[in-house]
């Protein structure tokens, strides 16, 4: 069965360079944390990977990832743009923030035709959560009720933490195997042995073995058509105090209709450590991380994905 894998990428910065965080070298022989997320999607199963961008990184985006990452599987492009909007709509004078993920994901209408996983250009998933994400979207016709129905690769808060500064994630409440609710918390970061979060302006222990999401779904493309009902409505909706900034995310897209009983999510556990470069620091551990799972076999000495052989 043809799945795809959808990299959300369009918020990749405006230059390519350095201190570009998405293209940060992490790997032993040069290796962005892109090159793992695509090595591990083709090795679970996924046969395409569809980048959204944004149109006037296009040529740069395919000299320096996309050219290379098409040697080894097929490769789509769409593209995420501020101007992008549903007939009727035009931009607010004088806003310059993207729409948000829920945007991106509804950038790829027509191009993505099979179950897909979608996830972020600069966060590293592990093995696990592909493998269980792609097993999941093979059988959709066999776990799927009536309505919508996708997952969610589950990882361990303890798990998704930096060792330099506070994060914030999203706090999954889960019942049966199923998602029932997301909580946005900041301020969580390790203490004395433990996790602690900000919660009601106060400073509390967090339970480090939460699920969290990381913006890694599994979806069809009923989902998508989902979104463009749901995107006009935000539009819609939006006022003169917020119409600079208010997004359209995916988190919020998917509590709001888990709370209308219009989709079921089912929650997949994730043993690996996530990895980002949330802080500068960051990277330093990400590196050390890598060399480690290379020098172990998880990985081979040069990913298919890296430069030509």
């Amino acid at each position: 069965m043809d799945t795809t894998l959808v990299v959300m990428a369009a918020g990749i910065g405006s230059r390519f360079g350095g201190g570009i965080k998405q293209l940060e070298q992490v790997g032993p022989n040069g290796e962005i944390i892109m090159d793992y997320a695509i090595h591990d999607a083709k090795e679970a199963g996924f046969n395409k990977v569809v980048f959204i961008i944004r149109k006037d990184l296009e040529a740069d985006f395919r000299r320096i990832i996309g050219d290379r990452i098409e040697k080894v599987i097929e490769v789509a492009y769409v593209f995420q743009e501020l101007e992008n909007l549903p007939q009727g709509f035009g931009v607010p004078e004088g806003r310059r923030k993207p729409w948000g993920t829920g945007q991106a994901v509804l950038s790829c209408k027509g191009i993505v035709d099979t179950p897909f996983a979608v996830i972020n250009a600069d966060d590293y998933y592990g093995k696990e959560a592909f493998l269980k994400v792609h097993e999941y979207l093979v059988n959709l016709g066999q776990v799927q009720d009536e309505g919508l129905s996708g997952c969610m690769a589950g990882f361990t808060l303890k798990n998704t933490l930096s060792e330099n500064g506070a994060v914030t994630r999203g706090i999954c409440r889960v019942e049966h195997g199923l998602l029932v609710d997301i909580e946005e918390t900041g301020g969580i970061e390790k203490k004395d042995g433990g996790v602690v979060c900000e919660k009601d302006g106060q400073t509390v222990k967090a339970d480090k073995s939460a699920y969290v999401s990381m913006n890694m779904w599994g979806l069809t493309p009923a989902f998508i058509n989902e979104l463009e009902i749901r995107f006009i409505d935000f539009l819609k909706n939006l006022t003169s105090e917020n119409e600079q900034k208010k997004e359209f995310l995916l988190p919020i897209i998917i509590q709001d209709m888990l709370k209308e009983n219009a989709i079921k999510i089912h929650v997949l556990e994730s043993h690996d450590k996530w990895f980002g470069v949330t802080y500068k620091e960051d990277k330093e551990l990400v590196v050390r991380e890598l060399d480690r799972l290379h020098a172990a076999g998880e990985y081979p000495a040069k990913l298919s994905t890296c430069a030509a052989e």
